[in-house]
């Protein structure tokens, strides 16, 4: 067996780890398998790797001596110091040329400082994004790599055969760019998957407490929207998850606890907009909800001593459900418009020079927030390269306009119902900011310049150039530093 050289070693038995290699291995490529915990190696190779082109490795520098030149070796652990750490035990077993590949969630900015890294020991990154979940793995994932440049044709035969592929046959897996320009569209992909299912979560709520409807016919209202524009896995998901039953007959959504997890992405997407300056709203509401989820506790205690209003919720003219498609349909295309905003402006500051259409086939299929929409998103792009967003887009524009008044109609109905929808509601706001020709700002900027000498620019003359004003007759004549919006 020593004498086998391989295609490709992972590193990392978890389900992640053990289903891409199966996954490679039915694809022709024989694939080292190793984990820190060498018993996990044996368990695996005896069961599910079992007669199948994988091979053991007990120890990285067996891993390594099992695979040809240049190595290619990718990491399925968990991130943070762990990747760090696991860096420095492969740099003495490696070669110039070699490859070291992360397709766990990193922070871009972990993957932009590790390639750097990595680079100058002569040795090439790859930080990819991996989405599809566990199921993804195994048959079929979303792969979003990037790092290196030169890494690309080493790892592009083993990825475009593994990953997921379009209903034309196209992988989704497409090079995104240098450095962490492969993390940076995972995460926003997670980002936007959290505005996803928060947005689809408030519609869930509309119907079972402002509408009164049984769980049946709310699965059945998700499965027929699933044949129409709002087709995509999550709304295929859903109406299947609302008519599960666990073991004693109860539908298993009434019994789950209203607490919501988070591993982090949706929180980094966040903390991107404030950093790149891009209002990714909706996404970060869709945040704050799984926060506002956690307060089991204080929530309980609220709902005895905070009153809200009694009336019953109507979504006009028995048109109800219909308005609420309309508000769900129009609230996801503020988030992926949003997220495809961040996408532009972190392209720009890091000078990856993505592809935007190309990101969206590469959504078309493998990961979790798969749908036809995206379709539309690669048209758009298609069309129109340089386009700042989403909304301004001919199919876009007339779709929201042909559902704001539902989507008004809904907002408004649940509001005046005491029903929270955080996501549609910060949805059309942006969406009524965006179309807004003057914003109230100039009034902040005002109020600013007042208290802080911030200075301001004025409607009569050139951009770019600032303004203080002495308002109380007491102040200086100075601002009090660089303006920046």
């Amino acid at each position: 067996m020593k004498s086998i050289k391989a295609d490709i070693a992972v590193a990392g038995l978890a389900v992640m780890g053990q289903n891409l290699i199966l996954n490679m291995a039915d694809h022709g490529f024989t694939v080292v398998a190793y984990n820190r915990t060498a018993s996990k190696v044996d368990e695996f190779m005896a069961g599910p790797a079992r007669g199948k082109s994988v091979v053991a490795a007990h120890t990285v520098n067996e891993m390594a001596g099992l695979l040809a030149k240049p190595r290619k070796i990718m990491l399925m652990i968990k991130a943070g110091q762990a990747v760090d750490d696991f860096i420095e035990l492969l740099l003495p077993c490696l070669e110039p040329g070699d490859c070291i590949i992360d397709g766990g969630n990193s922070h871009y900015n972990e993957t932009i400082r590790r390639t750097k890294y990595v680079e100058d020991k002569g040795l090439l990154y790859v930080g990819c994004g991996v989405s599809g979940g566990e199921e993804g793995a195994r048959h079929g994932p979303s792969l979003m790599p990037g790092g290196s440049a030169s890494a690309w044709p080493l790892v592009k035969d083993i990825f475009t055969a593994i990953c997921a592929k379009t209903p034309d046959d196209a992988p989704c897996c497409e090079w995104m760019g240098d450095n962490g320009a492969g993390h940076f569209v995972k995460m926003t992909h997670n980002g936007i998957e959290y505005g996803d299912l928060q947005c689809i979560a408030e519609a869930y709520q509309i119907m079972r407490d402002g509408l009164g409807m049984s769980l049946p016919n709310i699965a059945l209202v998700f499965a027929e929207w699933n044949k129409g524009e709002l087709n995509s896995y999550l709304v295929e998901i859903t109406a299947k998850l609302l008519d599960a039953k666990d073991a004693n007959g109860k539908f298993l959504v009434d019994v789950i606890l209203d607490v919501s997890g988070q591993k982090g992405t949706g929180k980094w997407t966040s903390v991107s907009s404030f950093e790149l300056g891009v209002p990714v709203t909706l996404i970060a509401e869709a945040v704050f909800s799984r926060g506002l989820s956690t307060l089991k506790e204080e929530r309980s205690l609220a709902a005895s001593v905070l009153r809200g209003p009694k009336k019953k919720m109507s979504l006009g003219n028995g048109d109800s459900v219909s308005n609420l498609q309309k508000a769900l349909f129009a609230s996801k295309i503020v988030s992926y418009g949003q997220g495809f905003m961040l996408l532009l402006k972190a392209s720009e500051v890091y000078k990856w020079n993505l592809d935007f259409g190309k990101i969206a086939s590469v959504w078309r299929a493998g990961c979790i927030i798969r749908s036809s929409f995206l379709n539309r998103i690669k048209t758009a792009y298609s069309a129109n390269p340089g386009i700042p967003s989403l909304l301004l887009d001919n199919y876009f524009k007339t779709a929201l306009d042909e559902c704001q008044n539902g989507w008004r109609k809904t907002v408004v109905a649940a509001v005046e119902a005491g029903i929270s929808v955080p996501a549609m509601s910060t949805g059309l706001a942006f969406y009524d900011g965006l179309r807004c020709s003057r914003l109230p700002a100039n009034l902040i900027q005002a109020q600013r310049d007042y208290f802080g000498a911030h200075a301001y620019e004025r409607t009569d003359k050139p951009r770019g150039i600032f303004f203080h004003n002495d308002w109380t007759g007491r102040g200086g004549e100075k601002e009090a530093g660089s303006y920046n919006a």
